[in-house]
């Protein structure tokens, strides 16, 4: 389940093709492939691993307060299809 104030990063296994809409991400485990219609969720899921939580990933790249549940929905599609993943506490720490 998506916890917003929880640590995400990129899975690994998802490879990234930015694009003039956004991007292209491919799950060689899965062979799923997911567009990412929107320069700043572009944004947001390359800076997951940087930040504390998605929530926190959201406002670095400056999403504004009212459009945050949607981003935040966006990421819970992405973790349901495990383009990114849960990271465990010790990998922020670094």
């Amino acid at each position: 389940m998506f916890d917003p104030d929880a640590g995400w990063t990129l899975s690994e296994q998802v490879s990234v093709r930015p694009e003039p809409f956004g991007a292209l991400l491919y799950h060689f485990g899965t062979r799923k492939l997911s567009f990412l219609k929107d320069r700043t969720l572009l944004s947001i899921v390359t800076s997951l691993s940087a930040s504390p939580s998605a929530r926190t990933a959201c406002v670095a790249v400056g999403v504004a307060d009212e459009d945050q549940a949607r981003y935040l929905r966006a990421l819970g599609t992405l973790a349901e299809s495990r383009m990114i993943e849960r990271r465990r506490i010790e990998e922020h720490a670094a």
